[in-house]
């Protein structure tokens, strides 16, 4: 019957550590998707505005050479990411697809201009930045005008910004959230063992005796959910990697590798401080305290 109750009781504690370490997994997963959001946000960012169009329309009849010659400068902006000269011709094709339909036999000429297209840094897809990037651009005098979108400008910098304080927000929230799950967690396990602290208090052991093993399995309990929190996140990050390899590549592994060190040494963190925390509770316990407790 004593075996039994020993096997009964050995099942019920390594229950208690899968839970605890499954426990800490799941918020530690959840705090590592939350860094790698706030991570990827100004990238995506930058991908959307470095993807915005600017035209820049070219006076009729300008020669070609002269419009490479000022794609040449302009490129050499600091505004410039890329940039792309696109003919009478090539723009009329495009249109021709577009709509499905010959236009220029239909009208008998030509009427597009040639133009480039330019994409700019994300530092510089901003209002101010556009504006003075126009009047450098309209000192040329093969330019006719130049055409873009400011209201989408301006909403895609809103929306980063709302996007931005809202995540940061979210992550402190997941934070606080992670703190006080981990050391409820923790606290919980050492409660079940609070009896065995007393008997190693009556038979004269040390608090540093007592806490070591308390701390040991603390510190495992911590490394076990952050590896699984860092497996599991790297999955999600291979499936994202196939749907839009665009957007996470070789050059993220640094913030990458930042995201997951944060989240190792919150697992390990708050496991140990939490362990010392509640293992010094019983240990200044009285003894009728920690009966009733």
């Amino acid at each position: 019957m004593q075996k039994e109750d020993e096997q009964l009781e050995r099942k019920r504690i390594r229950g208690a550590h899968v839970t605890t370490v499954l426990s800490i997994a799941t918020v530690l997963f959840l705090l590592s998707i939350q860094g790698l959001m706030l991570g990827y946000t100004r990238k995506v960012s930058d991908y959307v505005k470095e993807n915005i169009g600017f035209t820049l329309m070219i006076k009729e009849y300008t020669r070609e050479q002269d419009i490479m010659d000022m794609k040449a400068i302009i490129d050499k902006s600091p505004f410039v990411k890329s940039s792309r000269y696109i003919s009478k011709e090539e723009a009329a094709k495009e249109l021709q697809e577009d709509l499905g339909q010959d236009f220029v036999d239909f009208l008998g000429y030509n009427p597009l201009l040639p133009s480039i297209e330019i994409h700019l840094k994300a530092d510089y897809a901003n209002q101010d930045s556009i504006t003075k990037f126009e009047e450098e651009l309209t000192r040329y005098h093969l330019v006719k005008e130049m055409y873009y979108q400011p209201d989408l400008i301006r909403l895609v910098n809103d929306n980063v910004a709302k996007i931005s304080f809202w995540l940061s927000i979210a992550s402190l929230f997941i934070l606080i959230v992670a703190i006080y799950l981990i050391s409820n967690t923790i606290r919980l396990l050492i409660y079940s063992k609070r009896f065995n602290i007393n008997t190693m208090q009556l038979v004269g052991a040390t608090p540093g005796f007592i806490r070591k093993p308390f701390l040991k399995k603390s510190l495992a309990q911590g490394l076990a959910g952050a590896f699984i929190a860092i497996v599991l996140a790297s999955a999600l990050l291979a499936y994202l990697n196939r749907k839009a390899p665009e957007i996470i590549n070789a050059g993220d592994l640094p913030m990458i590798a930042l995201v997951f060190a944060i989240v190792l040494a919150t697992g390990i963190a708050f496991t140990m401080v939490s362990a010392w925390i509640s293992v010094n509770k019983y240990l200044k316990m009285r003894n009728s305290d920690r009966i009733y407790d």
